[in-house]
């Protein structure tokens, strides 16, 4: 069984991290208004990449801007989810 209790069940406030703009990569959320988009991000996690190594590659990102990347994927989901009850 998973030990849970050291972790938050506070959701990450993402929307400071997390930007869209019409004119940028398509209206796709981006990261601090940067053309690295969420997808890219998630892309790169779910192909097996480590954090560290986004942030190797990505020099201008953060820890931060990746756990962003994820809690606004989660959220997206969640409403999602809930919109087709």
């Amino acid at each position: 069984m998973i030990d849970l209790s050291n972790y938050s069940q506070k959701p990450m406030e993402y929307n400071e991290i997390i930007t869209i703009e019409p004119g940028k990569r398509s209206g796709k959320p981006c990261i601090r208004g940067m053309r690295i988009t969420v997808y890219d991000i998630l892309e790169y996690l779910a192909g097996g990449m480590t954090e560290a190594e986004v942030l190797e590659d990505f020099s201008e990102l953060t820890s931060q801007d990746i756990k962003a990347c994820l809690a606004f994927a989660a959220d997206r989901e969640k409403k999602l989810f809930l919109a087709s009850i």
